[in-house]
């Protein structure tokens, strides 16, 4: 067995099982999910960087190549799926998979926070309360709806890195 062999079977074990987990979140396809895993870890053994690094650092770039396989593959099925009429519509519409993956993506993430850090996000940011407003609806100080946010928000950040959005 080759050395780039050897450093693809450990990618493999690695993260094959994660990454597969991932798209099967995004996808809810098992059977699609083993075609964009193998995919993957086709583009993995295909990049030099990657075979070259240590396999525990590869998955950032696994999870970031398998989503943007899934968007490929969803943006592709569309256009199979797409009939002929006579008369195009008068307006386009707006591709709107990528935003619903990313909130897909956030949503996962915000379950990873705990109750009271998700409770405050949600309420600031998707319910565009104020501080203020957010302190009496909770019931709490604004103090900690201050603590929360910061914390809530750092652990967000780190959950959707750990999902490959390096944005």
């Amino acid at each position: 067995m080759s050395a780039a062999d050897e450093r693809l079977t450990a990618l493999y074990e690695a993260h094959a099982r994660p990454v597969w987990r991932y798209v099967v979140s995004l996808t809810g396809d098992r059977s699609g999910a083993d075609d964009i895993v193998q995919e993957t870890l086709l583009r993995a053994w295909r990049s030099p960087r990657i075979l070259a690094q240590d396999p525990a650092t590869a998955r950032a770039w696994m999870i970031t190549v398998a989503r943007h396989l899934v968007v490929d593959d969803v943006r592709s099925a569309r256009h199979r799926h797409e009939r002929q009429v006579a008369d195009p519509p008068d307006r386009q519409v707006a591709d709107d998979t990528e935003r619903l993956l990313e909130a897909i993506l956030i949503e996962e993430a915000l379950r990873t926070l705990s109750a009271e850090h998700r409770a405050v996000i949600i309420a600031a940011y998707y319910g565009g309360r104020s501080v203020a407003q957010t302190a009496a609806e909770l019931e709490i100080p604004e103090g900690t709806v201050k603590s929360r946010l910061h914390y809530g928000l750092r652990a967000l950040r780190l959950a959707l890195q750990e999902k490959g959005v390096m944005r």
